[in-house]
């Protein structure tokens, strides 16, 4: 469902009990909402969540951005490796306030949240801004921005601004992103070939959008480092990082935990930039624990 949320369309889908605990997710760079799969929706559901996902702005069938023209990725990469200021079309910090706007048009006065790469970002930015909107914190595999941490390896980088052969062709498309989750996914936990292609597929049909791709990266990148303002979170927090993460390497989760008083921290052997089902289970369990210390 279309809902219009701090003045602009989002695409919503609501799952569980309307008196479950609300539970947003939120999830990564050029991400839709069938990301978040359903069984671990479900799975969420289950322990007794009423579970809202969500395209960020953008991307998927929430309202694109087309009008502020497509960022020159090369350029403000060198810009942001020689510590220049990108300018972005919009920021991580409008798109917390996405959140909170989706949260007050669903009638919720203050929910758990979970992010995801981009989405903890979004999830920092939003209890930074709104923190009485905020119950506790699960943030996965994210980072806090800070330049003194390790970033990604150079086939990782470029592989991300990289694209299909062919961007017309839907399985050109989707060999394009099946080569770029081999590459960043969890090495102790590997997706299944044909469930990969099914998974990603389906995302591609739905919606395709480069360019909104490369304006949420333009945003990460602008909205710089958020570790002075990390003190400022005062909810119950758990950190979860897979060990092996080529894209955000485990030293931002780590780093994270330090600068987010009272923050607890998961690091998983084997678990790369993705979210792989045998994981499920822990991350679940990571989500109650910090929604447990509320």
């Amino acid at each position: 469902m279309q809902i219009s949320a701090n003045g602009i369309n989002l695409e919503v889908e609501d799952h569980g009990s309307p008196t479950g605990e609300p539970l947003l997710l939120i999830m990564g760079l050029g991400m839709q909402l069938v990301a978040w799969q359903p069984g671990f929706v479900a799975s969420l559901v289950a322990r007794g969540y009423r579970v809202i996902r969500f395209d960020n702005r953008d991307i998927g069938l929430s309202q694109r951005f087309d009008q502020l023209g497509v960022p020159n990725l090369a350029l403000d990469s060198l810009r942001y490796a020689v510590g220049m200021k990108v300018s972005a079309p919009y920021t991580v910090a409008d798109m917390a306030d996405d959140a909170a706007g989706l949260l007050d048009a669903l009638g919720i006065a203050s929910a758990h949240i979970c992010g995801a790469s981009m989405g903890g970002m979004i999830a920092q930015q939003l209890a930074i801004r709104h923190p009485d909107r905020v119950k506790s914190l699960a943030l996965i595999m994210t980072s806090s921005g800070s330049r003194r941490l390790p970033g990604p390896t150079l086939k990782v980088r470029s592989a991300m601004i990289s694209r299909p052969q062919d961007p017309n062709d839907v399985d050109s498309v989707v060999a394009h992103y099946v080569k770029l989750y081999r590459l960043i996914g969890s090495p102790g936990f590997p997706a299944d070939e044909a469930d990969l292609k099914q998974r990603l597929g389906h995302s591609v049909r739905r919606s395709y959008r480069p360019q909104g791709t490369a304006r949420q990266m333009v945003a990460i990148a602008a909205d710089g480092n958020r570790s002075k303002l990390l003190a400022g979170i005062k909810v119950p927090t758990q950190i979860i990082h897979g060990k092996q993460d080529p894209l955000v390497p485990v030293a931002a989760g780590i780093d994270l935990a330090a600068k987010i008083p009272g923050a607890r921290i998961d690091l998983i052997d084997g678990m790369g930039h993705d979210l792989p089902a045998p994981l499920w289970p822990r991350f679940v369990a990571g989500i109650d624990a910090a929604a447990g210390r509320v």
